[in-house]
């Protein structure tokens, strides 16, 4: 169990100006920016063997307005619309000053990597996301968050940062004066270190690993599966509640309702922006697909063994098949191909008059123009086209957005307002921006908060310690 012990800095034999908990997109983000503000000792502890976290099951996607990434694309966006998006699909939930924070960072952020430490994004321009006015994610040649980490990781490495991997800080130490003075951790032989640190980064993410809290916060979700990163405990969360740090949204989480089922690989929603839809096991549609992903998680599992299938055409897999996750579902003989709708019923083992129907319903509603019975609407969008294609899915926790409050500096909060000042928190552990329901997550949201607050807490942090 994570825990809080007191301790003044002379206590430690060994000390560093800045310890970050976590080395995913938060982390590594923090420290590259705190290298570039001066920091000349930054020290990142990562508790898996190389980084990954939940940014390498991701597609690696980052959203951003007003990029030039985008202009080359002919796309106009601003930070002001990006901020209404995500505020209207969270339900006007999250702090507006937070919002508008990240959404003015986000363009800035991801110009930054890719300028200044070689990064290579590129815009998804040939399918829209669920809640986006604008095509505005970003990501690297492969889709892959995989690919992302690895690049934050050689960059931090280049920039002369200390990765510890295999260590897992289990306690944080605490002064009279409640500041954070030192961590401990641990490495896979039992051994216990200590070191003390002038400023703290949590970079940790969410309690998605964690079945208790889970079970506290998400109800719903305490029996799904979780397809997050096991590593993601809580320990900000437990941290947080200990030390009096206020917390908010802990319920607000991110669900997926693609799941390839049993290869245990996200299929791209682009399979539903494009023209897709789902059905059961029964062969029928049973909700509104396009609001998004996240809220679709708990539709599938409603559904007779939780499982549904994604259906699409020839043309849409030509877009998925930029994603490295799609081309390694295709390689595993999880895309079922046909020539009609009737040999793919048989292929599926589902009702094949009634898949039938279902079908040809759908495609209707498209031809008219007109609202389907579960509100979804289809006007221009593009009918299915033989040869057609589908994959069994399930649904998912995929990470959770409540955490750790933070100010401006992403300096943690303490229930009465007042900041911590050399406590600062980014990504998963952090409160994010998508309020308290899965509905009021917009897609990106969980890199967007790694990647803006991840830089606004180096730098932050690189200041204090230049000025201490």
């Amino acid at each position: 169990m994570p825990s809080i012990e007191r301790a003044e800095p002379s206590d430690f034999e060994t000390t560093v100006a800045l310890a970050i908990v976590g080395a995913g997109a938060a982390g590594l983000t923090a420290a590259l920016a705190a290298k570039e503000a001066g920091v000349t000792d930054v020290v990142l502890f990562e508790r898996d063997a190389t980084p990954s976290g939940s940014t390498a099951l991701s597609a690696g996607l980052v959203p951003a307005a007003g990029t030039r990434f985008q202009c080359d694309a002919g796309i106009e966006d601003s930070a002001e619309l990006f901020a209404a998006d995500i505020m209207t699909k969270a339900h006007d939930e999250p702090d507006p000053a937070l919002v508008a924070q990240v959404a003015t960072a986000s363009g800035a952020a991801v110009e930054w990597l890719a300028d200044r430490f070689d990064l290579p994004f590129s815009l998804v321009a040939d399918f829209s996301y669920p809640g986006h006015s604008r095509r505005r994610m970003h990501g690297m040649p492969s889709r892959s968050g995989q690919e992302l980490v690895d690049r934050l990781r050689q960059a931090a490495e280049t920039a002369g940062c200390d990765i510890l991997c295999d260590s897992l800080v289990d306690t944080l130490f605490v002064g009279a004066d409640g500041s954070l003075t030192g961590v401990s951790f641990t490495r896979p032989d039992g051994t216990r270190e200590r070191l003390g640190t002038s400023v703290l980064i949590l970079a940790c993410n969410g309690y998605g690993g964690n079945r208790e809290l889970v079970a506290r916060h998400i109800p719903e979700l305490s029996d799904a599966l979780y397809f997050g990163h096991e590593g993601n405990r809580g320990e900000a969360v437990l941290w947080g509640e200990a030390i009096g740090a206020r917390l908010n949204h802990l319920s607000g989480h991110q669900g997926h309702g693609s799941v390839a089922h049993p290869a245990g690989v996200l299929l791209t929603w682009a399979t539903i922006t494009e023209g897709g839809c789902q059905v059961n096991l029964r062969g029928e549609r049973f909700s509104d697909e396009s609001r998004g992903y996240s809220e679709q998680a708990t539709e599938v599992l409603k559904q007779p063994d939780g499982i549904a299938f994604t259906l699409f055409d020839e043309r849409i897999a030509g877009i998925c098949r930029q994603f490295e996750d799609f081309r390694n579902l295709e390689a595993m003989n999880a895309v079922i191909a046909a020539p009609t709708i009737g040999e793919l019923a048989e292929k599926l083992k589902l009702p094949g008059e009634t898949l039938l129907a279902t079908m040809e319903a759908f495609e209707l509603a498209k031809v008219n123009g007109e609202l389907d019975p579960f509100g979804r609407g289809l006007k221009e969008t593009p009918r299915l086209q033989a040869p057609f294609r589908a994959v069994r899915v399930t649904g998912a926790l995929f990470h959770t957005q409540g955490g750790l409050v933070v100010d401006s500096e992403a300096r943690v909060l303490r229930e009465d307002g007042t900041a911590i000042a050399n406590l600062y928190a980014a990504g998963g552990a952090a409160c994010g921006v998508s309020g308290s329901k899965a509905s009021g997550y917009l897609s990106g949201n969980g890199l967007l908060t790694a990647v803006t607050l991840g830089r606004i807490a180096g730098d932050a942090a690189g200041r204090r310690l230049a000025g201490s």
